[in-house]
């Protein structure tokens, strides 16, 4: 069932007034006959031309909308200047009420062109149906973009023209202002400052609207609203904030496991660990509970990023990424300092009581309640305790067991949904922070 619908009068010339109120008459009789139970949502997308008042071309279009009473608390007329800012304003409304399912009506020269604009601002959470508007094309109709009479399926837009929609979108983003205060980003105290670049983000300061997400989202996937485009303008926020280039950042690729990509080496399909002796490269590790690691030697001047959740944790992926840069980079185990960033504390995490047995092995004391169905698990203190076994020196590890809590940024993501995404606590279409670390030139 189409739960809401979208007309596209966007790339139509000013001067037809008549014709558009026309237009928008038959489709909107098109969607009522067609919604006699169910009245969607409308959006009427329209061109806010530069000088023009946004009352006086709202007014030619009320005769069209005023007959149809079904639809009058459903329709909304959204002006904008270009197409990047209509469809990102109709995006938000979409969102706020949770709607997934949309038919598109636009001319049919305009359908490359919105599926061009669609793939770049949504992702596949949304399903989009298509209609054609039986318009006249005109080679003036769209100020932003001029396309020429599609030759094939898929061939209506050149890499020209990808390129102005990419610019278009990326314009739009960059002028939005940060949600929720500014970028906050926590740094230790361990990892010199001298020679490293590095912090955990929160959540504050980015444009990611969607509560779950807001605002500096870092994650974007196809199961959640947030598109990669919206996550790549809060990279790059951050990397201006921290002094990072965005364009030589490396996240790991998560699989819940223990590889670990060498940097400069053939890339695993996935690892979730990452080591790298190159400066000015940023390598990061997200973290929604599981905990984003990082890595440093001052004196070999190498460093790495981990992702460990419990599976992870139970794999030792922190200590294969330790043992990556001794056997890569000749550094020693001495020499290496870890940092556990925020993630799900013990006060909070729960798992089921077979996987909680792996943890009690560890240690007795990376599980509370053990004899229950769903005991709370330490990952953090089985994280110190299997780098301990494995060389890394205690006084070298940062995690929640620190003495002066002013210096504390391993909180629990959990609790602190002001400052924190959890996935334990948000649910699916939770958002991402990350740990980032990169040498200094």
């Amino acid at each position: 069932m189409v739960e809401a619908v979208l007309i596209d009068l966007f790339s139509l010339p000013a001067n037809l007034q008549n014709n558009i109120q026309r237009l928008l008459c038959n489709t909107l009789e098109t969607i009522e006959k067609c919604s006699s139970v169910h009245a969607p949502f409308v959006y009427v997308m329209c061109c806010q031309r530069q000088g023009s008042e946004r009352k006086g071309e709202q007014e030619f279009l009320l005769p069209a909308l005023g007959g149809f009473q079904s639809l009058k608390r459903r329709l909304e007329v959204v002006h904008a200047l270009t197409t990047a800012a209509a469809l990102y304003s109709i995006k938000q409304r979409l969102d706020e009420k949770d709607l997934s399912i949309i038919k598109v009506f636009l001319p049919t020269l305009r359908k490359d062109l919105m599926k061009a604009y669609l793939d770049h601002l949504f992702t596949a959470v949304y399903q989009f149906e298509f209609e054609d508007l039986q318009v006249v094309s005109d080679s003036d109709s769209d100020p932003n973009l001029q396309i020429s009479e599609p030759q094939g399926e898929g061939q209506g837009l050149t890499s020209q023209d990808m390129a102005v929609i990419q610019s278009e979108i990326q314009m739009h983003l960059e002028s939005l202002p940060s949600l929720n205060g500014e970028l906050t980003i926590l740094r230790s105290s361990l990892i010199p400052d001298d020679t490293f670049l590095h912090g955990f983000t929160t959540r504050t300061g980015g444009i990611s609207y969607i509560p779950t997400l807001s605002s500096c989202n870092l994650f974007s996937s196809s199961k959640r609203r947030d598109p990669q485009v919206v996550v790549k303008e809060n990279l790059r926020r951050l990397a201006n904030a921290a002094g990072f280039n965005p364009e030589a950042f490396h996240r790991v690729k998560i699989d819940h496991a223990n590889a670990v990509c060498i940097m400069g080496k053939t890339e695993p399909d996935s690892y979730d660990g990452i080591v790298t002796d190159q400066k000015g490269v940023t390598l990061a590790a997200p973290g929604a509970d599981c905990i984003p690691v990082l890595f440093a030697d001052p004196v070999r001047k190498v460093c790495g990023a981990a992702h460990s959740g419990w599976k992870g944790t139970l794999l030792g992926v922190s200590m294969a990424t330790v043992n990556a840069m001794v056997s890569e980079y000749g550094c020693n185990m001495k020499d290496i300092l870890v940092v556990l960033g925020p993630s799900v504390g013990p006060c909070c995490y729960k798992l089921p009581h077979e996987s909680a047995e792996e943890f009690h092995r560890i240690d007795p004391k990376c599980v509370r309640l053990f004899d229950s169905a769903s005991p709370y698990i330490d990952i953090r203190r089985a994280t110190r305790i299997l780098l301990e076994r494995g060389g890394v020196l205690p006084k070298n590890i940062q995690d929640d067991s620190i003495t002066d809590q002013n210096q504390n940024i391993t909180f629990c993501t959990a609790c602190h949904p002001d400052k924190f995404y959890s996935h334990f606590r948000d649910g699916t279409n939770f958002g991402t922070q990350i740990g980032f670390i990169s040498i200094k030139d």
